[in-house]
């Protein structure tokens, strides 16, 4: 049994889990597994096939991890030659018989990255809300989930420019958590919601439907942990650095689109251009 590392941008992918006829992470994998010759022919997975969670549509990873019976050849450089450019596996660890990805992984941990001008928000009552956040609660307000909504909560959230960012960590997280939890925060921050908000998310009444909480959008949520006590990773050098130049590519190219969009903002709002 072996424990694979995996990033991805997961813009174009309709979540990690396997569905028909959409892109999907673990449908990638799998098929690079095909192509490898190390998938079980009666389940079309690998034996003991299992990942740490599964992210939705439009969610990126630092540290998915997958794990499942694997052959000594197969490092992640290995792995990576099937692999697009947008996932990428970089790191390996041995795991016991009996390993599971999803069930033996103590803590994970998700950053979201909102922006929010300090100039249109109030920073303090953002801040306020997430210390009532934190610690163990029932959150069935903000999930879909109608089971294991009793969740222990730890984090942090700053300013970084004009974004905040919420570092979340827990065991597990209900659907969507993590997603409505900050689209709560900002809702807050820009006064749309009173200083009792909390509390009456925290409460054990649903909330009516026009009073939800919305999830916000997706792309800005990255997992970048997930924590296994009894395993220790091995980076692969080549195959890190592959993954961390192609990222670095995407960066630089989203960025030139940014300073793009920069002129046209500036442009149809300058008298100049009439």
């Amino acid at each position: 049994m072996r424990a694979y590392r995996v990033a991805y941008d997961g813009r174009r992918f309709h979540g990690f889990q396997r569905q028909p006829d959409v892109p999907t992470v673990s449908d990638t994998l799998l098929t690079a597994l095909g192509d490898l010759d190390v998938l079980d022919d009666e389940t079309d997975a690998p034996p003991g096939y299992a990942a740490a969670g599964r992210t939705d549509a439009g969610v990126s990873a630092v540290a998915q991890t997958v794990a499942f019976d694997a052959p000594g050849w197969l490092t992640p450089r290995a792995f990576d030659s099937e692999l697009p450019p947008d996932v990428r596996v970089w790191a390996v660890a041995d795991a016991p018989t009996g390993f599971h990805a999803t069930h033996d992984a103590t803590r994970r941990e998700y950053v979201y990255h909102l922006h929010a001008p300090p100039e249109s928000v109030d920073d303090e009552r953002a801040t306020a809300a997430f210390d009532t956040l934190r610690g163990e609660h029932d959150f069935h307000n903000l999930t879909p989930d109608a089971n294991g909504t009793v969740r222990d909560l730890q984090g942090t959230i700053s300013r970084d420019g004009d974004y905040f960012v919420a570092r979340v960590r827990a065991g597990g997280f209900a659907r969507q958590l993590v997603r409505r939890l900050v689209a709560l925060l900002d809702e807050i921050a820009h006064g749309e919601r009173g200083p009792g908000a909390v509390d009456r998310v925290l409460a054990s009444e649903p909330l009516p439907g026009p009073a939800g909480v919305p999830a916000a959008p997706p792309e800005p949520l990255v997992l970048t942990d997930v924590t296994y006590p009894d395993l220790t990773f091995e980076r692969d050098p080549e195959a890190a650095a592959s993954a961390r130049e192609i990222f670095r590519e995407r960066r630089v190219r989203h960025t030139t689109r940014a300073r793009v969009a920069d002129d046209l903002v500036a442009g149809v709002g300058s008298e100049s251009a009439e």
